[in-house]
C-alpha cells in the first residue's frame, strides 16, 4: 500500500541536476485531493514527466556530444527525459481508467541510463493498495 501520485508530484533523476514536478492529465476524470491522479502509464516526456534541469549521462548523445567537444570534460546539457517504459510498481488492486493507479515507491528509467523515482507524491491524506 502507498499514496497516491497527483499533479504536483515531485520526481527526481539519478542523473539530473533538479527535481521535476509531474503532471498528470484529467482524462480519467479521478482525483485526489482535488487534483488527477496518475496511474502508471502517464510517461509522456514533457506533458507528464518535465525535465530535470541539466542531464549528466554519458549515454545522452548530446552530453557526450559537449563532452567529447570540451575535451573529455563532463559537460552537461538540457534534461528531455526518454522514459523506456511504464512506472512499476503500480498499485497492486487501485485502478484508474483500467490501469493500475501510480504510487510512492514507483519508478522508471531513462532511456539515457537514469532511474526516475518520486521523493513527494502530492497526495498527503489519500492511500491505494
Amino acid at each position: 500500500m502507498g499514496q497516491s501520485a497527483v499533479t504536483g508530484a515531485v520526481a527526481t533523476c539519478t542523473f539530473g541536476a533538479a527535481p521535476s514536478t509531474l503532471s498528470f492529465l484529467p482524462i480519467t476524470r479521478v482525483t485526489i485531493e482535488g487534483r488527477p491522479a496518475g496511474t502508471i502509464t502517464d510517461i509522456a516526456p514533457m506533458v507528464n514527466v518535465p525535465p530535470f534541469g541539466m542531464c549528466m549521462s554519458m549515454s545522452n548523445p548530446t552530453v557526450a556530444a559537449a563532452t567529447s567537444a570540451a575535451l573529455g570534460v563532463l559537460t552537461p546539457m538540457p534534461c528531455v527525459p526518454t522514459i523506456a517504459g511504464p512506472w512499476a510498481p503500480g498499485a497492486a488492486r487501485t485502478m484508474i481508467g483500467g490501469k493500475p493507479a501510480l504510487v510512492s515507491g514507483s519508478t522508471c528509467n531513462c532511456a539515457f541510463g537514469g532511474m526516475i523515482s518520486m521523493t513527494m507524491t502530492g497526495a498527503v491524506r489519500t492511500t491505494a493498495s
